[in-house]
């Protein structure tokens, strides 16, 4: 099969889906791997890296989009990427259509078959594709948080893991899968009271094993919103596979909080689990709304491509190999469960009834 790798082209996002030596692999397998001049390199992976095993490189999107015939890349294709896109395509991305009715709708356009990494699905509930960039995005939203806290950023100035003679700071993490345990674990182990809110009880016992500092509850709305309101960071992680996230807490919740505290909300992709979030960009990436600045970047891992991309690029290779040997691969349950929209039509059973 002729794969092919685009540059990703959303705001400051550096990933790539495939690193030269699993785009080697697959050569090796008798593939034609085609990548667009320079994806890589933000990623710190140069051209002829992916040329010295074999890499076809084309000059632009539209020789690239024109050579393969499956199309891998990391983001959703925006604007410039559905000029190119065919009915033919096979597109293995993250598509996170639950939070865009007109990317769904110019998909459904095109035709095209689009599986979503985020819904690939094994037969346990796990999703191994989402896995790796969630506890990216986990710790990313720590770190960020910690940084908005800050005083010249507009933060309360606090410091989050306090120190003799002062308190530690207090984190609220929604959600105690991939990317809410890592948000969790990073923030306790820099000294932070932590509270995770979970429904699901061995999830929040993973938790309280994460040390002293760390409190997991049930998310009743009367003990939310009081955690919240005494929070200086706040993280959202919470995840409907394939659906819009719910929204977990609410504008009145938001006006209890402390001017300078920070909302970080990771499940910004799937429309965000705040009601006052809105989706953001890394070149504009924070706003303030009753006094408590908002981080929603829709794209978070990207600001760490190179560690993003190896790691992604391990968790999807065993899958690329398996669309493109072909055959039935619609008989695999978990791939079957990725396909989002086929021959003009939502698939997905979370999309179902979607208005696009």
């Amino acid at each position: 099969m002729r794969i092919g790798v685009p540059k990703e082209t959303k705001i400051l996002e550096g990933r790539v889906a495939l690193v030269p030596a699993a785009a080697g692999d697959l050569v090796k397998r008798g593939h034609e791997v085609w990548l667009e001049k320079d994806a890589g390199l933000k990623s710190g992976f140069a051209d002829d890296q992916y040329t010295a095993l074999g890499v076809n490189i084309a000059p632009d999107a539209a020789a690239l989009y024109e050579k393969g015939e499956m199309i891998v890349k990391v983001k959703e294709p925006i604007a410039g990427d559905l000029l190119h896109l065919r009915r033919d395509h096979l597109l293995f991305c993250y598509l996170h259509l639950a939070a865009e009715p007109a990317l769904t709708r110019s998909l459904l356009d095109i035709g095209l078959t689009g599986v979503a990494f985020e819904t690939v699905e094994l037969p346990n509930g796990d999703l191994p594709l989402l896995a790796p960039m969630s506890i990216v995005a986990g710790r990313i939203g720590v770190q960020v948080g910690t940084h908005l806290l800050h005083q010249p950023e507009g933060g309360k100035g606090k410091l989050l893991g306090g120190l003799p003679s002062t308190e530690r700071g207090k984190v609220v993490v929604f959600g105690a899968g991939k990317a809410g345990g890592a948000s969790a674990a990073l923030a306790a182990a820099g000294g932070a009271n932590v509270t995770v809110f979970e429904m699901r009880t061995d999830r929040m016992d993973e938790m309280m094993r994460l040390g002293a500092n760390v409190t997991a509850l049930y998310p009743y709305h009367d003990v939310v919103a009081r955690e919240v309101a005494s929070a200086d960071l706040v993280i959202g992680a919470v995840l409907v596979a394939g659906a819009r996230a719910p929204k977990v807490l609410t504008r009145d919740m938001l006006k209890a909080m402390e001017p300078g505290s920070v909302l970080v909300d990771i499940a910004i992709d799937q429309g965000g689990c705040f009601e006052t979030s809105r989706p953001t960009t890394w070149k504009d990436p924070t706003y303030v709304e009753e006094g408590v600045t908002h981080f929603c970047v829709t794209n978070m891992p990207g600001a760490v491509p190179q560690t993003s991309s190896q790691a992604i690029c391990a968790t999807i290779l065993p899958w690329v190999n398996r669309l493109a040997a072909g055959g039935d691969w619609q008989a695999d349950p978990a791939l079957a469960r990725g396909i989002n929209v086929a021959d003009g039509k939502l698939v997905h059973s979370a999309l179902l009834g979607m208005a696009v």
